[in-house]
């Protein structure tokens, strides 16, 4: 039983690795690997459109499997429920993204940024299209043919 409990823990947290929460970090994977950053301003707790967009294009198979393979994921979440709460360096973090990146506190916010942190593209809020739609605006920055 023990065992069991473990896989499925282990298997959450792979399925919760693709997004960093650290911009240095990802900066650094995507430089090693020439990739592009995606980055997503959220309110995870309390944003309708950003549940609506982790959940209808992030949690898509289709973008999972595009975002493996070409992006490096960057999540800034700014949580409102004292239960989901952010420790203290993480939420500097976050407020310093968004002082960069997101000076109107937009939410959701996407940005697509070289791995110096330039914009390359942006999005304001969930998207009025699909996940696939989303993803061919995003592939033609990746010299990805999808």
């Amino acid at each position: 039983m023990k065992s069991i409990c473990f896989l499925i823990l282990g298997l959450t947290m792979i399925a919760h690795q693709g997004w960093l929460t650290n911009m240095d970090e990802a900066q650094k994977i995507a430089s090693q690997k020439h990739q592009p950053i995606l980055l997503n301003f959220s309110g995870s707790d309390w944003c309708g459109p950003c549940i609506r967009m982790e959940k209808d294009f992030f949690e898509s198979a289709s973008f999972k499997a595009f975002a493996a393979e070409h992006l490096v994921l960057l999540n800034a979440d700014f949580p409102r429920n004292k239960k989901n709460k952010l420790a203290e360096n993480q939420l500097k973090h976050n407020e310093k993204l968004a002082e960069q990146y997101n000076k109107e506190g937009k939410f959701p916010l996407t940005l697509l940024l070289d791995a110096e942190g330039k914009v390359l593209k942006s999005w304001e809020g969930c998207p009025d299209t699909n996940p696939e739609t989303f993803i061919k605006e995003i592939a033609v920055f990746t010299g990805s043919s999808n």
